[in-house]
């Protein structure tokens, strides 16, 4: 298969985006409603649906927003919603939404409904006839060139940046120079490299995005007294976080960055965009928001990425909701030891057994594969985790702001 010229079906939305999978998302909207929102879920038994929520009462624009943003997402065909009766989100709300999509769309309150019981009862009933109706989902012609990828890397070690983080430069470097559309996080793991950042800004607004993105990572750092390296970090052979960023770095490739992009926003154009997860200055509402893989998953994928690509050294079990997760390592040992989670061997290039051309190629296929509808280890073993921290972020300008809708 060419990669430029590949063609397969994928699923068009009424916005116009085309999607690679065909979901069926339960959302619930408070964590008293979460039990029976993830009941709905297992007694669907299907790996077309999930279920992800938020877990707070009060309100937060951040995660009203990044809510929103996974109901627009082009894998998505349709939305259950599940409320608890007396939070801050308000279940129809969000079903509307979910209608103007063009989605497949019902809610119900347990409050409402007469308690856990009745409410599972209806919930998987409703879910059953949406995925009845998902299955007459009109498909589209797709191509590479429809693609957003978003990439992670998690549980790191020295060959993350010599090899798995390296292949996946390459391949965001093919796919922009081909039309493609690829995004990276993780500015928590660019500390001491904001030269080199910032000759890659596209223009003078990107490199003051970008500058800006840096110093409020860099500060944020400072105030939590926490950078992100761990001691599995130490014992993977990476030494400091400068280290470390110079090896996460490299999966962002060589293209221009064109821009930062907030969470739950979409990138307004083709290339190569940087994601800022980082709350902003006054953030401080209930502790310090947790960073970690899966948050910086979802929150890829709520910027409209189908397919997220995780590299990981000493190796990473996790998936994603909404988007699947293509594992990639660059310790051969770690492909060997956990082959039942990883997807693609990376190492090869250290072991000396094929270049990182010959490796740039191969990912492709998968990607390729994974588009076209070939389930990643991580869909296979059911791995759907996620995670929607309290956090302050302005929308930055994003479509999905709550004061748009």
């Amino acid at each position: 298969m060419v990669a430029k010229n590949a063609c397969w079906p994928g699923y068009l939305r009424k916005n116009g985006r085309k999607g690679i999978r065909n979901k069926l998302l339960i959302l619930y909207t408070v964590e008293c409603a979460s039990f029976v929102a993830k009941e709905i879920g297992r007694l669907t038994a299907s790996p077309h649906v999930d279920v992800v929520g938020f877990a707070g009462c009060t309100d937060n624009e951040y995660a009203v927003r990044l809510l929103i943003a996974l109901i627009r997402h082009p894998n998505v065909g349709g939305v259950l919603v599940v409320g608890l009766g007396c939070e801050y989100i308000q279940p129809k709300w969000l079903a509307t939404i979910a209608e103007e999509e063009g989605k497949l769309a019902s809610w119900l309150f347990i409050q409402q409904t007469g308690g856990t019981e009745k409410s599972i009862k209806k919930g998987t009933k409703l879910a059953a006839a949406f995925l009845q109706e998902l299955q007459k989902t009109p498909q589209t012609s797709m191509y590479i060139t429809d693609l957003v990828l978003g990439a992670e890397c998690g549980g790191s070690d020295y060959t993350s940046g010599l090899a798995g983080n390296a292949v996946v430069g390459r391949l965001f470097n093919r796919l922009v120079s081909i039309g493609g559309t690829a995004l990276f996080e993780e500015i928590l793991e660019t500390i001491g490299l904001l030269e080199l950042l910032q000759k890659r800004g596209a223009n003078k607004k990107a490199k003051q995005q970008i500058e800006a993105t840096y110093y409020k990572a860099l500060q944020y750092c400072n105030s939590t007294r926490q950078y992100s390296i761990s001691p599995g970090n130490f014992a993977g052979g990476l030494s400091t976080i400068e280290e470390k960023s110079m090896g996460a770095v490299i999966k962002s490739g060589t293209q221009p960055i064109q821009g930062v992009l907030k969470v739950a926003q979409n990138p307004p154009g083709k290339g190569l965009w940087l994601l800022d997860t980082t709350p902003d200055p006054h953030w401080m509402q209930f502790g310090i928001a947790n960073p970690n893989d899966n948050e910086g998953l979802l929150a890829l994928a709520a910027s409209g990425c189908q397919l997220l690509l995780m590299v990981t050294g000493r190796g990473n079990v996790v998936g994603s909701a909404v988007a699947p997760v293509l594992k990639i390592t660059g310790n051969h040992n770690t492909y060997l030891h956990m082959q039942g989670d990883m997807d693609f061997d990376a190492g090869l290039a250290l072991t000396g057994q094929k270049t990182l051309a010959e490796l740039e190629k191969d990912l492709l296929e998968m990607v390729l594969n994974v588009a076209i509808g070939k389930p990643t280890k991580s869909e296979t073993l059911g791995h759907k985790e996620y995670h929607i921290p309290y956090k302050y972020q302005t929308p930055g300008g994003s479509k999905a702001g709550c004061a748009q809708q």
